[in-house]
């Protein structure tokens, strides 16, 4: 089976981090052509498996791009890109191209927010478990705002913060799963098949187990009205 490449992290962490969606929703935008675009819940689960998987920004632009340039070089186009998706193996192609360059030194970069903005953006996640009407979320409530308390010390170290907050959110993720009726589940998945329907050829199996579980987790955290952790959605 295929393997997702597994890329050394891009320089200049953690602007590049935390410019990843934006900016290739901004190129996506760009090379589309037109300003009457919005991502679709496969097209968020998408990115944020690229993000998982270590597929660098560059990558994803040159991906984009190589796949509307093959687009238009055709003399029938029946349908326009409408999705991300689209550009998945052009994408991952360009990121295999440049895992074999050897990585550049990480230049150092100002914190991309205020500590106080940090702390903030920590205790309104811990409050906002903490008072969640799925009892079992209230832990994970308080956890995050012990982080929320050592907010200066996590400024030194904001990829370590990273992952404690991936962590925290996992065990959200499968407490709310765990209360999910499974009405609601089966619909979740069906709504996944019909949105994957136009692209699952131009996936490995390895690449839509993937995009499944990043799509599923979107959903049972919207269906919940539960936030995200990561430092990615500060002012989201």
């Amino acid at each position: 089976m295929e393997q997702e490449p597994r890329l050394e992290p891009e320089p200049d962490w953690p602007r590049n981090y935390f410019n990843y969606f934006t900016e290739i929703e901004e190129h996506f935008r760009a090379a589309r052509g037109t300003g009457l675009f919005l991502m679709s819940p496969l097209d968020w689960a998408l990115l944020e498996s690229w993000k998982a998987a270590d597929v660098p920004l560059e990558a994803v632009r040159r991906g984009i791009d190589q796949a509307f340039e093959k687009w238009r070089s055709r003399r029938k186009r029946l349908q326009a890109i409408n999705s991300i998706a689209y550009c998945t193996q052009a994408v991952l192609s360009e990121a295999r191209i440049l895992s074999g360059a050897s990585p550049g030194k990480a230049a150092e970069a100002a914190p991309p927010f205020a500590v106080e903005e940090l702390q903030e953006y920590l205790e309104s996640n811990a409050r906002h478990l903490a008072v969640h009407s799925i009892v079992a979320l209230h832990a994970l409530g308080e956890s995050l705002s012990r982080i929320a308390d050592s907010t200066s010390d996590h400024m030194r170290n904001l990829e370590d913060l990273e992952r404690q907050l991936t962590t925290l959110e996992e065990k959200m993720i499968a407490i709310a799963r765990s209360a999910q009726p499974e009405g609601e589940s089966l619909e979740a998945r069906r709504a996944f098949d019909d949105q994957l329907r136009p692209y699952r050829s131009k996936m490995t199996a390895g690449q839509i187990s993937l995009l499944e579980r990043q799509f599923l987790d979107r959903r049972v955290l919207e269906s919940n009205g539960l936030r995200r952790l990561s430092l990615f959605y500060m002012g989201a």
